[in-house]
């Protein structure tokens, strides 16, 4: 009877350079349904002084981590918002296996759970070319891309450095970001897969995680999000899959019980 059931609940997952920030904003729109922010609700909480929003800011002034059990009860207090009645997008979260249990534990007290689990997956050297290739001209913003938008100052098939990259307005000199550089982003993308891969895991028996090719033009990209989409409107996830997902929860709930004598 509770008429939240068929909503859209889904996890969008993408390393740097995957193409989160384009596909996203076009499920909101096209779904109609918000991309929540874990750090964005956190601020959001913080400053309208919610119950967990002082408990996370308590923590917060003294130094400490914000526990997985406040960025849950952050998520709950928003996903019962009249914006969320068709569904949302969490978009940083869960990270960890234990914050996909907890998730999936807060859900299945309110009798839903995880229906559409989407990963952008694109080679770590294409996102390499696509990340380190950026420069930008820091005053105005402008991005420049070595390869795909070069300023006029870059020589063909020279190598690019301060001294050929140079605004074409202005004729000042480009920077990249520090974090553009191959080194940053193989931390990013080693980080990225060490958390994701065991979530994606933890989702697929349950048949309804799909792996996006995001390294092909952008139409097909959005073509295969929209498959997967549709499949989750439609219901077509098998009821076995929808049962093992409430078994699971059950399990994780019975564990964590004995284990805490809740």
């Amino acid at each position: 009877d509770n008429p939240s059931m068929a909503r859209t609940i889904m996890i969008l997952f993408g390393p740097p350079g995957a193409g989160k920030g384009t596909h996203g904003p076009k499920i909101v729109e096209s779904r109609n349904i918000p991309q929540l922010s874990t750090g964005d609700m956190l601020r959001a909480a913080v400053a309208a002084g919610t119950d967990v929003g002082k408990k996370a800011k308590a923590i917060m002034d003294s130094g400490g981590l914000v526990t997985d059990e406040i960025v849950i009860g952050i998520i709950k207090d928003e996903i019962a918002k009249p914006e969320c009645q068709n569904g949302f997008i969490l978009d940083g979260f869960p990270r960890t296996l234990a914050q996909a249990n907890a998730l999936d534990q807060m859900l299945a007290a309110r009798g839903e759970k995880v229906n559409c689990v989407i990963a952008l997956e694109v080679p770590d050297s294409v996102l390499e070319e696509r990340i380190c290739g950026r420069w930008i001209h820091k005053a105005s913003g402008r991005s420049y891309h070595v390869k795909f938008a070069p300023p006029k100052s870059l020589p063909a098939g020279a190598k690019p450095s301060a001294s050929n990259m140079k605004d074409d307005m202005t004729g000042e000199a480009l920077m990249q970001r520090s974090d553009d550089t191959a080194e940053a982003l193989k931390k990013r993308l080693s980080s990225y897969h060490a958390e994701t891969v065991p979530i994606l895991k933890h989702y697929e028996p349950a048949g309804i995680v799909t792996r996006c090719n995001a390294n092909q033009a952008m139409d097909k990209v959005w073509g295969e999000i929209e498959g997967a989409l549709n499949k989750t409107s439609s219901g077509s996830w098998s009821w076995k899959s929808l049962a093992f997902m409430t078994l699971q929860a059950a399990f994780v709930y019975a564990v964590c019980s004995k284990r805490f004598n809740l």
